[in-house]
């Protein structure tokens, strides 16, 4: 599928610090991109650089095939939703949603209260923004508060509100800034699932921006780890779950942290590649079994309804979590417990350079 954005070889400074090094992301028409990463990655940078409200120090950036690196935002059609919402307080929810058209359609006299009407064009102009505000109030479901002001909004409508400041510029690319981390869990839960109605109604490409890899497995159908400035690895959420690039990536990726053998930790039954590799299995694929190839000492046991997270230590004093069902008789501190799994499930990396090695187990 063709591209929409382009960033090849992108590289940007601020002094001696370098923030991207050389980084390549493609944006496929019809998209949800996922920019993934702890904070200081470099993810808002990248972000601010497809907007054009940063530039980079070196590499292209193309739009459609043109390279926009040196245009401004301004001079580029996409919408960036922030954080923080940015709204006007003093403007109700449909004059925020129509500012973006305000500016373009109306002359500075045409913007006016009361006057401005009398202006050459304001008339059909007032109509066609109230039309597209109307349209996107629409499929927002924000039609019954378009006279509201913000400060009467709950978090989760001025987010809707801030998506459809972006929606009625028909942009051609949405970028959002971790638009849902002021969120509380439920209602980001929620927003989530709106978010991706929103994006198969537009069929636009969405980058989105989170540091919360539950989010970008749920939402992205394409997914780019960054680690300190670079990009780890691109692919589907479930390429980075099954085949991650490197011992980074699948720490990284996961709803629970990786575990990871090295020759030598003890851990007798678990299948070996070489001295120079490092093996990891995930609590997931890791549960107790009477006849378990692998031994350890529980110490820790968190309920959580449908499953149980065990914190095991092995014979070496390598830490261990595994999952067991909800049923799971816990047995107290201390109990040795042995865990079975499947071999197919061990991923193993070069003890040196944390890369992907492709063995069989």
């Amino acid at each position: 599928m063709k591209p929409v954005l382009e960033l090849r070889d992108v590289t940007r400074r601020y002094s001696r610090q370098t923030v991207l090094d050389s980084i390549n992301i493609s944006v496929p028409e019809g998209s949800f991109t996922a920019l993934l990463g702890a904070s200081g990655c470099g993810k808002s940078t990248t972000l601010r650089i497809m907007a054009g409200l940063d530039r980079p120090s070196s590499g292209k950036v193309l739009l459609k095939d043109e390279d926009v690196a040196e245009k401004t935002a301004h001079e580029r059609n996409v919408a960036m939703v922030f954080q923080s919402y940015a709204l006007y307080p003093h403007l109700t929810v449909a004059q925020n949603m129509a500012l973006p058209l305000t500016m373009r359609h109306l002359s500075p006299f045409g913007r006016l209260p009361f006057v401005g009407g009398l202006a050459p064009g304001s008339a059909a102009a007032r109509t066609l923004i109230r039309e597209k505000v109307n349209a996107a109030a629409d499929m927002l479901g924000l039609a019954d508060l378009l006279h509201r002001k913000p400060s009467s909004l709950s978090g989760g409508q001025k987010q809707r509100v801030a998506l459809g400041r972006a929606l009625v510029r028909d942009p051609v690319l949405f970028l959002l800034d971790e638009p849902l981390s002021n969120l509380d869990a439920r209602l980001r839960v929620k927003m989530r699932a709106e978010l991706v109605a929103l994006h198969r109604r537009t069929g636009r490409p969405f980058v989105y921006v989170t540091h919360d890899q539950s989010e970008a497995m749920a939402m992205a159908d394409q997914i780019v780890v960054m680690i300190a400035g670079k990009v780890a690895q691109t692919g589907t959420p479930r390429d980075l779950y099954d085949r991650p690039a490197s011992r980074d990536v699948a720490a990284f990726i996961g709803a629970n942290a990786i575990n990871l053998f090295a020759p030598g930790d003890g851990m007798a039954g678990l299948p070996q590649a070489a001295d120079r590799a490092v093996a990891g299995l995930r609590p997931e694929h890791l549960s107790p079994a009477t006849s378990g190839a692998l031994q350890a000492r529980l110490e820790t046991a968190e309920f959580l309804g449908s499953e149980i997270v065990l914190g095991l230590r092995g014979g070496a004093g390598t830490e261990i979590r595994a999952i067991a069902p909800g049923d799971f008789a816990v047995p107290a501190p201390g109990s040795e417990i042995r865990l079975g799994f499947d071999p197919g499930r061990v991923h193993f990396f070069d003890r040196q350079t944390g890369k992907r090695l492709e063995v069989s187990p």
